[in-house]
Protein backbone atom coordinates (compact mmCIF):
# COMPACT_ATOMS: atom_id res chain seq x y z
CA UNK A 1 0.00 0.00 0.00
CA UNK A 2 1.75 3.13 -1.04
CA UNK A 3 1.62 6.75 0.42
CA UNK A 4 -1.38 8.38 0.21
CA UNK A 5 0.29 11.66 -0.61
CA UNK A 6 2.75 9.90 -3.19
CA UNK A 7 -0.90 8.75 -4.60
CA UNK A 8 -2.39 11.73 -5.23
CA UNK A 9 1.23 13.41 -6.39
CA UNK A 10 1.38 16.00 -3.45
CA UNK A 11 3.27 16.79 -0.45
CA UNK A 12 2.67 16.55 2.72
CA UNK A 13 2.16 20.49 3.01
CA UNK A 14 -0.59 20.91 0.92
CA UNK A 15 -3.56 22.22 1.60
CA UNK A 16 -7.02 21.21 0.72
CA UNK A 17 -7.82 22.74 -2.44
CA UNK A 18 -4.39 21.02 -4.00
CA UNK A 19 -5.69 17.92 -2.81
CA UNK A 20 -8.81 18.26 -4.04
CA UNK A 21 -7.47 19.29 -7.35
CA UNK A 22 -5.22 15.99 -7.13
CA UNK A 23 -7.52 13.72 -6.78
CA UNK A 24 -9.89 14.98 -9.32
CA UNK A 25 -6.67 13.99 -12.31
CA UNK A 26 -5.93 11.08 -10.95
CA UNK A 27 -9.42 9.98 -11.01
CA UNK A 28 -9.90 11.33 -14.15
CA UNK A 29 -6.95 9.53 -15.39
CA UNK A 30 -7.70 6.19 -14.08
CA UNK A 31 -11.71 6.63 -14.23
CA UNK A 32 -13.04 2.41 -15.54
CA UNK A 33 -15.43 4.32 -17.98
CA UNK A 34 -12.57 5.66 -19.56
CA UNK A 35 -10.23 3.02 -19.13
CA UNK A 36 -12.67 0.33 -19.93
CA UNK A 37 -10.78 -3.53 -18.86
CA UNK A 38 -7.46 -2.52 -17.61
CA UNK A 39 -7.27 -3.89 -14.71
CA UNK A 40 -4.56 -1.94 -13.22
CA UNK A 41 -5.96 1.49 -13.85
CA UNK A 42 -8.89 0.59 -11.89
CA UNK A 43 -6.77 -0.40 -9.19
CA UNK A 44 -4.88 2.94 -9.05
CA UNK A 45 -8.39 4.48 -9.71
CA UNK A 46 -9.32 2.92 -6.31
CA UNK A 47 -6.35 3.79 -4.62
CA UNK A 48 -7.00 7.32 -5.49
CA UNK A 49 -10.25 7.28 -3.70
CA UNK A 50 -9.19 5.81 -0.54
CA UNK A 51 -6.16 8.61 -0.04
CA UNK A 52 -8.78 11.41 -0.53
CA UNK A 53 -10.94 9.84 2.06
CA UNK A 54 -8.48 10.25 4.37
CA UNK A 55 -6.66 12.97 3.51
CA UNK A 56 -9.84 15.38 2.50
CA UNK A 57 -11.16 14.86 6.06
CA UNK A 58 -9.08 16.62 8.77
CA UNK A 59 -9.21 14.49 11.51
CA UNK A 60 -8.69 11.49 9.37
CA UNK A 61 -5.63 13.21 7.88
CA UNK A 62 -4.03 14.50 11.40
CA UNK A 63 -4.60 10.61 12.29
CA UNK A 64 -2.73 9.20 9.35
CA UNK A 65 -0.01 11.48 9.78
CA UNK A 66 0.48 10.74 13.06
CA UNK A 67 -0.01 6.84 12.56
CA UNK A 68 0.19 6.48 9.23
CA UNK A 69 -1.33 3.25 7.52
CA UNK A 70 -1.94 1.06 10.56
CA UNK A 71 -4.74 3.55 11.82
CA UNK A 72 -6.68 3.42 8.91
CA UNK A 73 -6.17 -0.93 8.73
CA UNK A 74 -9.21 -3.47 9.70
CA UNK A 75 -6.57 -4.67 12.69
CA UNK A 76 -5.78 -0.87 13.79
CA UNK A 77 -9.59 -0.22 14.55
CA UNK A 78 -9.90 2.95 13.00
CA UNK A 79 -12.57 1.46 10.33
CA UNK A 80 -11.75 3.99 7.39
CA UNK A 81 -10.71 3.60 4.34
CA UNK A 82 -13.49 2.02 2.06
CA UNK A 83 -13.36 -1.09 3.34
CA UNK A 84 -17.09 -3.22 2.67
CA UNK A 85 -17.93 0.07 0.45
CA UNK A 86 -20.22 -0.18 -1.92
CA UNK A 87 -18.30 1.64 -5.12
CA UNK A 88 -21.80 3.51 -5.38
CA UNK A 89 -21.21 5.07 -2.22
CA UNK A 90 -17.56 6.30 -3.52
CA UNK A 91 -19.36 8.31 -5.98
CA UNK A 92 -22.01 9.62 -3.42
CA UNK A 93 -19.20 10.63 -1.13
CA UNK A 94 -17.31 12.36 -4.25
CA UNK A 95 -20.35 13.09 -6.80
CA UNK A 96 -19.07 16.61 -7.32
CA UNK A 97 -15.75 15.68 -8.23
CA UNK A 98 -16.84 13.41 -11.02
CA UNK A 99 -20.17 15.51 -12.21
CA UNK A 100 -17.68 17.89 -13.37
CA UNK A 101 -15.53 15.67 -14.97
CA UNK A 102 -18.38 13.94 -17.84
CA UNK A 103 -17.60 10.47 -15.90
CA UNK A 104 -21.01 8.53 -14.25
CA UNK A 105 -20.63 5.66 -12.18
CA UNK A 106 -18.07 3.38 -11.64
CA UNK A 107 -19.09 1.00 -14.32
CA UNK A 108 -20.66 3.65 -16.47
CA UNK A 109 -24.60 4.28 -14.44
CA UNK A 110 -25.67 6.99 -13.16
CA UNK A 111 -25.62 6.01 -8.99
CA UNK A 112 -26.75 3.92 -6.31
CA UNK A 113 -29.72 2.33 -6.16
CA UNK A 114 -30.97 2.15 -9.96
CA UNK A 115 -34.07 0.67 -9.68
CA UNK A 116 -36.38 0.66 -12.74
CA UNK A 117 -35.03 2.41 -15.46
CA UNK A 118 -36.82 5.43 -17.59
CA UNK A 119 -36.52 3.97 -21.24
CA UNK A 120 -36.27 6.39 -24.27
CA UNK A 121 -37.47 5.96 -27.48
CA UNK A 122 -35.02 6.20 -30.65
CA UNK A 123 -34.47 9.56 -32.77
CA UNK A 124 -35.94 9.54 -36.23
CA UNK A 125 -34.02 11.67 -38.95
CA UNK A 126 -35.27 13.73 -42.23
CA UNK A 127 -34.09 15.59 -44.68
CA UNK A 128 -36.19 17.93 -45.99
CA UNK A 129 -35.37 20.38 -49.39
CA UNK A 130 -35.86 23.63 -49.40
CA UNK A 131 -35.60 26.48 -51.87
CA UNK A 132 -34.29 29.54 -51.47
CA UNK A 133 -37.33 32.18 -51.71
CA UNK A 134 -38.90 29.64 -48.63
CA UNK A 135 -35.13 30.15 -46.22
CA UNK A 136 -35.45 34.19 -47.45
CA UNK A 137 -39.28 34.36 -45.83
CA UNK A 138 -39.31 30.92 -43.73
CA UNK A 139 -42.29 28.86 -44.24
CA UNK A 140 -44.50 25.96 -42.41
CA UNK A 141 -44.09 22.13 -43.93
CA UNK A 142 -46.33 19.15 -43.47
CA UNK A 143 -43.95 15.88 -43.15
CA UNK A 144 -45.38 12.26 -42.70
CA UNK A 145 -43.45 9.80 -41.01
CA UNK A 146 -43.53 6.28 -39.79
CA UNK A 147 -42.92 5.83 -35.88
CA UNK A 148 -43.31 3.33 -33.23
CA UNK A 149 -46.03 4.39 -30.76
CA UNK A 150 -47.57 2.50 -28.16
CA UNK A 151 -49.86 -0.12 -28.80
CA UNK A 152 -53.65 0.94 -29.08
CA UNK A 153 -54.71 -2.64 -27.77
CA UNK A 154 -52.48 -3.27 -25.17
CA UNK A 155 -52.32 0.61 -23.71
CA UNK A 156 -48.34 -0.17 -24.41
CA UNK A 157 -47.48 -2.79 -21.85
CA UNK A 158 -46.64 -5.30 -24.37
CA UNK A 159 -49.73 -7.96 -22.43
CA UNK A 160 -52.51 -9.27 -23.34
CA UNK A 161 -55.82 -7.31 -22.57
CA UNK A 162 -56.78 -8.72 -18.94
CA UNK A 163 -53.50 -9.64 -18.02
CA UNK A 164 -50.42 -7.76 -16.12
CA UNK A 165 -46.30 -7.75 -16.90
CA UNK A 166 -45.02 -10.23 -13.34
CA UNK A 167 -42.37 -9.40 -11.76
CA UNK A 168 -38.90 -10.11 -13.51
CA UNK A 169 -37.45 -13.76 -12.14
CA UNK A 170 -33.50 -12.94 -13.12
CA UNK A 171 -33.74 -9.56 -10.97
CA UNK A 172 -36.94 -10.39 -8.88
CA UNK A 173 -38.54 -6.89 -9.68
CA UNK A 174 -35.55 -4.74 -8.82
CA UNK A 175 -34.78 -3.83 -12.63
CA UNK A 176 -30.92 -4.47 -11.34
CA UNK A 177 -28.37 -7.12 -11.72
CA UNK A 178 -25.73 -7.05 -8.20
CA UNK A 179 -22.35 -8.85 -8.38
CA UNK A 180 -20.24 -8.67 -5.41
CA UNK A 181 -16.82 -8.60 -6.38
CA UNK A 182 -13.54 -8.84 -3.17
CA UNK A 183 -10.76 -6.07 -3.95
CA UNK A 184 -7.85 -5.09 -1.37
CA UNK A 185 -10.61 -2.15 -0.23
CA UNK A 186 -13.12 -4.64 0.70
CA UNK A 187 -16.11 -5.26 -1.32
CA UNK A 188 -17.20 -3.78 -4.34
CA UNK A 189 -20.89 -4.13 -5.40
CA UNK A 190 -21.25 -3.57 -9.46
CA UNK A 191 -24.55 -2.60 -10.00
CA UNK A 192 -25.80 -3.14 -13.92
CA UNK A 193 -29.66 -3.02 -15.20
CA UNK A 194 -30.73 -6.35 -15.69
CA UNK A 195 -30.71 -7.54 -19.45
CA UNK A 196 -33.78 -9.75 -19.32
CA UNK A 197 -36.45 -6.88 -18.15
CA UNK A 198 -34.00 -4.05 -19.43
CA UNK A 199 -34.51 -2.68 -16.17
CA UNK A 200 -37.80 -2.20 -15.92
CA UNK A 201 -38.20 -4.86 -13.02
CA UNK A 202 -41.74 -6.58 -14.74
CA UNK A 203 -42.21 -8.88 -17.94
CA UNK A 204 -44.68 -9.59 -19.80
CA UNK A 205 -46.64 -12.75 -19.00
CA UNK A 206 -48.94 -13.19 -21.65
CA UNK A 207 -47.65 -10.79 -24.85
CA UNK A 208 -50.18 -8.97 -26.55
CA UNK A 209 -51.18 -10.41 -30.52
CA UNK A 210 -50.82 -7.50 -32.22
CA UNK A 211 -47.65 -6.19 -31.10
CA UNK A 212 -46.31 -9.88 -29.71
CA UNK A 213 -45.29 -8.35 -26.07
CA UNK A 214 -42.91 -5.35 -27.42
CA UNK A 215 -45.62 -2.61 -26.81
CA UNK A 216 -45.45 -0.65 -29.30
CA UNK A 217 -46.66 -0.57 -33.33
CA UNK A 218 -45.31 1.42 -36.14
CA UNK A 219 -47.64 4.01 -37.51
CA UNK A 220 -48.25 6.84 -39.57
CA UNK A 221 -47.88 10.62 -38.37
CA UNK A 222 -48.21 13.95 -39.89
CA UNK A 223 -46.21 16.65 -38.10
CA UNK A 224 -46.51 20.24 -39.07
CA UNK A 225 -43.01 21.88 -38.70
CA UNK A 226 -42.16 25.99 -38.32
CA UNK A 227 -38.81 26.71 -40.40
CA UNK A 228 -37.37 29.58 -39.16
CA UNK A 229 -35.74 32.08 -41.74
CA UNK A 230 -32.27 32.09 -42.80
CA UNK A 231 -31.27 27.87 -42.26
CA UNK A 232 -28.75 26.45 -44.43
CA UNK A 233 -27.85 23.36 -45.81
CA UNK A 234 -26.42 20.86 -42.96
CA UNK A 235 -28.50 22.95 -40.17
CA UNK A 236 -30.90 20.69 -38.30
CA UNK A 237 -34.00 21.50 -35.71
CA UNK A 238 -35.01 19.51 -33.46
CA UNK A 239 -38.89 18.41 -32.43
CA UNK A 240 -38.68 17.15 -28.74
CA UNK A 241 -40.96 13.50 -27.94
CA UNK A 242 -41.85 13.01 -31.96
CA UNK A 243 -39.78 10.13 -32.11
CA UNK A 244 -40.04 6.86 -31.76
CA UNK A 245 -41.59 5.80 -28.74
CA UNK A 246 -39.90 2.76 -26.73
CA UNK A 247 -42.98 1.45 -24.84
CA UNK A 248 -44.53 1.42 -21.28
CA UNK A 249 -43.23 3.95 -18.68
CA UNK A 250 -40.91 5.65 -21.76
CA UNK A 251 -40.34 8.46 -23.20
CA UNK A 252 -39.94 9.05 -27.08
CA UNK A 253 -37.19 10.05 -28.79
CA UNK A 254 -36.91 12.92 -31.05
CA UNK A 255 -37.51 13.90 -34.61
CA UNK A 256 -34.39 15.52 -36.09
CA UNK A 257 -34.85 18.06 -39.23
CA UNK A 258 -31.91 18.37 -41.27
CA UNK A 259 -32.26 20.50 -44.47
CA UNK A 260 -30.88 20.92 -47.66
CA UNK A 261 -30.65 23.66 -49.89
CA UNK A 262 -31.88 23.41 -53.64
CA UNK A 263 -30.03 25.37 -55.80
CA UNK A 264 -30.94 28.43 -57.31
CA UNK A 265 -31.52 29.32 -61.28
CA UNK A 266 -30.61 33.09 -60.59
CA UNK A 267 -29.04 33.74 -57.01
CA UNK A 268 -26.11 31.92 -55.36
CA UNK A 269 -25.43 32.12 -51.45
CA UNK A 270 -22.36 32.67 -48.96
CA UNK A 271 -23.58 32.72 -45.70
CA UNK A 272 -26.15 35.60 -45.58
CA UNK A 273 -24.95 37.23 -49.09
CA UNK A 274 -26.33 36.72 -52.27
CA UNK A 275 -24.43 37.08 -55.76
CA UNK A 276 -25.65 37.92 -58.98
CA UNK A 277 -23.72 38.58 -62.45
CA UNK A 278 -25.32 41.11 -64.50
CA UNK A 279 -24.35 42.65 -68.19
CA UNK A 280 -24.82 45.70 -69.71
CA UNK A 281 -23.75 47.21 -72.86
CA UNK A 282 -21.30 49.84 -73.63
CA UNK A 283 -22.56 53.15 -73.44
CA UNK A 284 -24.67 52.37 -70.47
CA UNK A 285 -20.84 51.68 -68.80
CA UNK A 286 -19.67 55.05 -70.30
CA UNK A 287 -22.46 57.48 -69.61
CA UNK A 288 -23.73 55.31 -66.34
CA UNK A 289 -27.62 54.47 -65.88
CA UNK A 290 -29.88 53.21 -63.57
CA UNK A 291 -31.03 49.32 -64.26
CA UNK A 292 -33.72 47.01 -62.35
CA UNK A 293 -32.32 44.49 -60.42
CA UNK A 294 -34.30 41.40 -58.90
CA UNK A 295 -33.77 40.20 -55.41
CA UNK A 296 -35.11 37.72 -53.28
CA UNK A 297 -38.05 40.78 -52.01
CA UNK A 298 -38.22 41.78 -55.48
CA UNK A 299 -36.91 43.91 -58.04
CA UNK A 300 -34.97 47.03 -56.87
CA UNK A 301 -33.49 50.10 -58.70
CA UNK A 302 -29.40 50.10 -59.08
CA UNK A 303 -27.29 53.29 -60.49
CA UNK A 304 -24.65 52.25 -62.54
CA UNK A 305 -21.61 54.77 -62.18
CA UNK A 306 -20.57 56.33 -65.39
CA UNK A 307 -17.19 54.75 -66.32
CA UNK A 308 -17.99 51.77 -64.08
CA UNK A 309 -15.18 48.87 -65.15
CA UNK A 310 -16.40 45.30 -66.25
CA UNK A 311 -16.40 42.80 -63.68
CA UNK A 312 -16.96 45.55 -61.04
CA UNK A 313 -19.52 44.83 -57.83
CA UNK A 314 -21.77 46.76 -56.78
CA UNK A 315 -23.53 46.16 -53.12
CA UNK A 316 -26.82 46.47 -52.49
CA UNK A 317 -27.18 46.55 -48.45
CA UNK A 318 -30.02 44.54 -46.32
CA UNK A 319 -31.08 42.87 -49.80
CA UNK A 320 -29.57 39.54 -49.13
CA UNK A 321 -30.71 36.43 -46.76
CA UNK A 322 -31.67 37.20 -43.27
CA UNK A 323 -29.08 35.93 -40.78
CA UNK A 324 -30.53 32.60 -38.52
CA UNK A 325 -32.38 33.87 -35.55
CA UNK A 326 -31.58 37.94 -35.46
CA UNK A 327 -32.87 40.56 -36.90
CA UNK A 328 -30.14 40.82 -39.80
CA UNK A 329 -29.85 40.60 -43.46
CA UNK A 330 -26.96 40.42 -45.62
CA UNK A 331 -26.38 42.09 -48.46
CA UNK A 332 -26.58 40.93 -52.88
CA UNK A 333 -23.63 41.65 -54.49
CA UNK A 334 -24.30 42.75 -58.03
CA UNK A 335 -21.37 41.92 -60.65
CA UNK A 336 -21.36 44.22 -63.73
CA UNK A 337 -20.04 43.21 -66.33
CA UNK A 338 -19.96 44.88 -70.23
CA UNK A 339 -21.50 42.68 -72.61
CA UNK A 340 -19.85 42.37 -76.45
CA UNK A 341 -22.41 42.27 -78.81
CA UNK A 342 -21.94 38.90 -81.82
CA UNK A 343 -24.01 40.65 -84.13
CA UNK A 344 -25.01 44.21 -84.56
CA UNK A 345 -26.93 46.53 -87.59
CA UNK A 346 -25.40 48.33 -90.22
CA UNK A 347 -26.05 51.32 -88.77
CA UNK A 348 -24.80 50.65 -85.23
CA UNK A 349 -21.30 49.15 -87.26
CA UNK A 350 -21.05 52.60 -88.58
CA UNK A 351 -21.10 54.21 -85.34
CA UNK A 352 -19.02 52.02 -83.47
CA UNK A 353 -16.41 52.52 -86.89
CA UNK A 354 -16.42 56.58 -86.05
CA UNK A 355 -16.26 55.41 -82.53
CA UNK A 356 -13.44 53.61 -82.76
CA UNK A 357 -11.39 56.50 -85.07
CA UNK A 358 -12.32 58.97 -82.07
CA UNK A 359 -10.42 56.66 -79.56
CA UNK A 360 -7.10 55.50 -78.77
CA UNK A 361 -5.41 52.72 -80.34
CA UNK A 362 -3.53 52.05 -77.40
CA UNK A 363 -3.34 49.01 -75.33
CA UNK A 364 -2.33 48.90 -71.99
CA UNK A 365 -1.10 46.32 -69.62
CA UNK A 366 -0.68 45.97 -65.96
CA UNK A 367 0.22 42.61 -63.71
CA UNK A 368 -1.96 40.17 -63.36
CA UNK A 369 -4.11 40.56 -59.54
Amino acid sequence: MGDFYSTLGVSKNADAKEIKSAYRKVAMKFHPDKNPGDSAAEEKFKAAAEAYSILSDEQKRARYDQFGHSAYTQSGGGGGGFQHMDMNDIFDHFGDIFSSSGFGSFFGGGGRGRGAQSLRGSDLKINIVLTMEEIYQGTEKTVKIKRFEPCKNCQGNGSAPGSNPVNCPSCQGSGEIRQVQQSFLGQVVNIQPCNHCKGKGQVVSNPCSKCRGQGREKNAATIKLEIPAGVSSGNYMTQQGEGNHPGEGGSPGDLIIQFTEKEHTLFAREGSDIFLESWIQYPHAVFGTTIEVPTLSGKVKLKIPAGIKSGQVLRLRGKGMQELNRNHYGDQLVRVNIETPKKVSKRAKSLMEELSQELSNDVNFEKLR
